[in-house]
């Protein structure tokens, strides 16, 4: 899986963010300000940095810009932000940021971010940076998600847009996700457990203890085959 440096100030966030994704798979280097994430970036190339705007010592946008003039914004970058707004979205990606988020950011929107960043080279600013289309903010109301990445295709089939209550225990959320995440994928490939298997990187014993547990109903999508 990928290297993704996460540079946010507020340890509970960048706690929440490691866990998240090193359940998903990834490598995980932490920053809590421009300082640690310059020695991250020099020291490990990360796949993906997850930046935030608002820092103590340099603010997200700047570290982009200087990344971006020396040279070193060889991988996607994706900001996050609780006071975001079209312009702020529009400046970081007229300075190669990758896509958007605003905070509060539900897991849903997260891995879909991550996803898409991880699928393409990072966006670098040329000459036709400031005509490059505004990213999409999505309002976000009090049970859930969030901003938006760059605007992207979305495929025939199962959609994957959920509202999480994330006001409840950790672990009540990620098994409200982790059962969505699953009936999406089950209705997707019309109830194959292999397919499922293979899609989400679980052995099939293990995706079918964890589909009883989350008490995933199995019979909603099968088609008969496996």
């Amino acid at each position: 899986m990928a290297i993704i440096l996460v540079v946010v100030d507020e340890l509970g966030i960048r706690a929440l963010l490691s866990e998240i994704l090193t359940d998903e798979g990834h490598t995980i280097e932490l920053a809590e300000n421009a300082a640690q994430a310059r020695s991250v970036r020099e020291r490990l190339k990360p796949d993906l940095v997850l930046l935030d705007i608002w820092m103590p010592d340099v603010d997200g946008i700047s570290l982009l810009k200087e990344w971006g003039a020396t040279g070193l914004l060889s991988m996607p970058v994706i900001m996050m932000s609780g006071h975001g707004t079209i312009d702020t979205a529009v400046e970081a990606t007229k300075f190669g940021a990758l896509a958007f988020l605003e905070k509060p950011i539900t897991l849903q929107k997260l891995l879909r971010a991550v996803e898409q960043g991880l699928a393409r080279p990072a966006s670098r600013p040329g000459p036709g940076a400031l005509d490059a289309p505004a990213p999409m903010l999505a309002g976000a109301g009090p049970m859930a998600l969030v901003g938006g990445a760059m605007p992207v295709a979305v495929p025939a089939g199962p959609q994957p847009q959920q509202i999480f209550d994330l006001d409840r225990p950790l672990r009540e959320a990620r098994d409200a996700f982790e059962k969505s995440y699953f009936e999406f994928h089950l209705a997707k490939e019309g109830g194959s457990m292999t397919r499922v298997a293979e899609k989400t990187g679980l052995e099939r014993t293990h995706l079918y203890r964890k589909l009883k547990q989350l008490g995933v109903d199995l019979s909603r999508n099968k088609r008969g085959g496996l």
